[in-house]
C-alpha cells in the first residue's frame, strides 16, 4: 500500500508523459531530430547500468537533506535544535527548537517537518523498493552486481523506515512498488512495531552479508550497516545483538575502522578516515558535486560583527548563531580539565581579533557585556557574537566570507559505535568500560571507573552532541528520560531571554512530544482511520 502523496506525483507525471506524447504527435513533421541518449523507466529498471543509476540516486537523496535551498529549516539541523544540549537562538528554527512550533498537525513547523522527514523519506523508500523489485527478477544482469544493487537499495530503505519510525511511530511499510494498478490505493492503518522491525532487519541483515567492509568514500558497506543494526537492535531493547554487531564494527577481524588519534582530526579534511562510517560527499565545480549547505553557518556564532574580528575558518567560518551548545553540555565538557572537544576541535570556546593593533588578542572583555555569569542581561551581544560555536561542520575550503558551503558530511561514525558498545555491555554482559574509555581517553579525558545509564547519556552529549543523534537518543531511553533531560537542561533556564517575548523549552515541553505529530496535509492522504500521534489528535 501507498500513500496518496506518491500516487499524486505519479499520476502527474503520467499526465506529463500523455502531453508531451500530444506534442511530439502535433510536431512529427517539424522534428526529426533524435536524442543521442534516452534514460527513462524502462532503462533504470531493465538494465544493470539502469539499476547502478538508480542506486546512485538513493545517495542524492540522502544529499539532499543537507541542502541549502531548504535554508535553515534543513532536517538535519532541525533534529539538533530539538535536544537537551542546545540553546535554540532565533529564526523558524529557534521556534521549532523552542516548541513553539511543530507541536500541532496544522502549524507551519508541521509542514516544514512533513517536507523534511515524512515525504522525503517515503519518497526514498518508494524509489528504493521499485529499485530491490526490478532487481529482483530483471535478466542479463551479474549476480555480484545485482547482490550489490539490492544491498545498497534495502540499506537505504531500512535507514528511511528507521528514521521515520524514531520520528513518528506511526508509521506504515510497505514491500509493493508504486504500479497504475495500486496508484490510488490508500493506507488505512499505521503497521504493527514486529511488521516496522522485521522488514528494517530483513533489509539491514542482507546489506550486512552482501556489502563490503571496504569501498569508496561515500558509499556504504558492511560497517555501515552493522553499525545502523546496532541501533536498530537497542530500540528493540536486544542488547546483545547491538553488542554483537558494534564489537563487530569495532574489533572484528575484517573491519577496516578505527578511532582516528586525536579529536582534532575526527572532522579534519574532508573526513574521509578510518573513523568514518558513512560520509555524505560533496565536491567544488563539479556536475553532480551536490548542492550548498548552511550546516555550519547555523551553528556558529556572528563573532566577525565584532570591530576587529573578520571571519575565518580558523575560528569556525562565517555563521549566524542560530543553535548554539547550551550551559548544560559546555559545563558537561569542562569537568574535565584536559578534554580537548572543547578545545577548537568539536567547539570553540574563544575568538581573537584578527586585524587593528590587538590582531591575535584574544577577545576578553568585550564592552557592551555587563556581565558575563548572567549572559541574559547582555542576550544580543553574548548569544549572538561571542557564545561558543560547534565547529564540526567547518571545512578548511571553506569560503569565510560566505554562509553558504559545500562540504562533506559526517553522518555514522565509529565513536558512536564504541558508546553503542559500551551501552549494550552495561545493559547485557560484559565490561563496558574499555568502549567509553576508549572515547574519553582520546579526548585526553580520564577514564571512569563505572557506567551507568547517565554516564552513557553525558558522554554521548561530549562526544556526538549536533551530530542529530541526541534527541533519538532520549527517546528510545524512555519517556522518563526525555521528560527529565527537556525539563531539566534544554535552552538555558535562568539565562533564556524571556523579555523578548519566547518561552523557556524546558516549561513549553509536554510528554507527547515524544512523538512528533503527522501533518494533517500528510493524513489527509491517508485512509479516514488512520491514527494520528497521541497529543495531537
Amino acid at each position: 500500500m501507498k500513500t496518496k502523496f506518491f500516487y499524486s506525483k505519479l499520476k502527474g507525471s503520467l499526465m506529463l508523459t500523455m502531453a508531451l506524447f500530444f506534442v511530439v504527435t502535433s510536431c512529427e513533421d517539424y522534428l526529426e531530430e533524435q536524442p543521442s541518449t534516452l534514460i527513462d523507466s524502462g532503462y533504470v529498471f531493465t538494465t544493470e547500468e539502469g539499476l547502478k543509476s538508480g542506486v546512485v540516486s538513493l545517495y542524492k537523496f540522502e544529499r539532499d537533506r543537507y541542502d541549502a535551498s531548504t535554508e535553515d529549516f534543513m532536517g538535519s539541523v532541525l533534529m539538533s535544535s530539538r535536544s537537551d544540549l542546545v540553546f535554540a537562538r532565533t529564526g523558524y528554527t529557534g521556534l521549532m527548537g523552542r516548541y513553539e512550533r511543530g507541536i500541532s498537525a496544522v502549524d507551519q513547523g508541521s509542514n516544514f517537518a512533513s517536507s523534511l522527514f515524512w515525504k522525503h523519506f517515503y519518497n526514498m523508500t518508494n524509489k528504493a523498493t521499485a529499485i530491490i523489485n526490478a532487481a529482483d527478477v530483471v535478466e542479463g544482469v551479474d549476480e555480484d552486481a545485482r547482490k550489490k544493487i539490492l544491498a545498497e537499495a534495502k540499506y537505504f530503505r531500512a535507514h528511511s523506515y528507521f528514521y521515520l519510525y524514531r520520528m513518528y511511530n506511526n508509521i506504515f511499510v510497505t514491500t509493493e512498488t508504486v504500479t497504475v494498478d495500486n496508484a490510488f490505493d490508500v493506507v488505512n492503518d499505521r503497521s504493527s512495531d514486529a511488521e516496522i522491525f522485521a522488514l528494517i532487519n530483513s533489509d539491514l541483515d542482507y546489506a550486512i552479508e552482501n556489502l563490503d567492509w571496504t569501498d569508496t568514500f561515500g558509499r556504504v558497506t558492511k560497517g555501515t550497516a552493522k553499525h545502523v543494526k546496532a541501533k536498530v537492535a537497542m530500540w528493540q531493547g536486544d542488547w546483545t545483538e547491538a553488542k554483537n554487531q558494534a564489537l563487530d564494527v569495532i574489533e572484528g577481524p575484517d573491519s577496516p575502522h578505527s578511532l582516528v588519534s586525536s579529536t582534532a582530526d575526527v572532522f579534519a579534511g574532508d573526513r574521509n578516515n578510518s573513523e568514518s562510517l558513512f560520509v555524505v560527499q560533496a565536491l567544488d565545480d563539479v556536475l553532480g558535486g551536490g548542492a550548498t549547505t548552511m550546516m555550519n553557518a547555523n551553528y556558529v556564532t556572528q563573532y566577525f560583527q565584532i570591530s576587529g574580528i573578520e571571519s575565518n575558518i580558523e575560528q569556525g567560518g562565517r555563521g549566524f548563531s542560530r543553535i548554539l551548545p547550551n550551559l548544560y553540555l559546555l559545563n558537561l565538557l569542562a569537568e574535565d580539565p584536559n578534554d580537548t572537544r572543547d578545545d577548537d576541535t568539536y567547539f570553540r570556546l574563544k575568538y581573537y581579533y584578527t586585524s587593528g593593533d590587538r590582531t591575535g588578542e584574544e577577545l576578553d572583555n568585550y564592552e557592551p557585556i555587563t556581565d558575563l555569569d548572567n549572559p541574559s542581561s547582555s542576550y544580543q551581544n553574548y548569544y549572538k557574537r561571542m557564545h561558543p560555536s560547534c565547529i564540526k561542520f567547518a571545512q578548511e575550503d571553506d569560503n569565510p566570507d560566505s554562509y553558504l558551503n559545500r562540504s562533506n558530511i559526517t553522518v555514522y561514525r565509529l565513536a558512536e559505535t564504541y558508546l553503542i558498545a559500551a551501552e549494550a555491555i552495561m545493559r547485557s554482559t560484559g565490561d563496558p568500560l574499555p568502549y567509553i574509555n576508549a572515547v574519553r581517553e582520546r579526548a585526553g579525558a580520564a577514564p571512569v571507573t563505572s557506567v551507568d545509564q547517565q554516564t552513557i547519556l553525558d558522554e554521548r552529549a561530549r562526544e556526538l552532541s549536533f551530530e542529530g543523534q541526541r534527541w533519538f537518543t532520549l527517546k528510545r531511553m524512555g519517556q522518563n528520560v526525555i521528560d527529565t533531560q527537556m525539563t531539566s537542561y534544554a535552552g538555558d533556564g535562568e539565562y533564556f531571554p524571556a523579555n523578548l517575548g519566547s518561552k523557556d523549552p524546558r516549561e513549553n515541553w509536554q510528554s507527547h512530544f515524544i512523538n512528533w505529530p503527522i501533518a494533517q496535509r500528510d493524513l489527509d492522504l491517508l485512509g479516514p482511520d488512520y491514527p494520528q500521534n497521541l497529543g495531537y489528535e
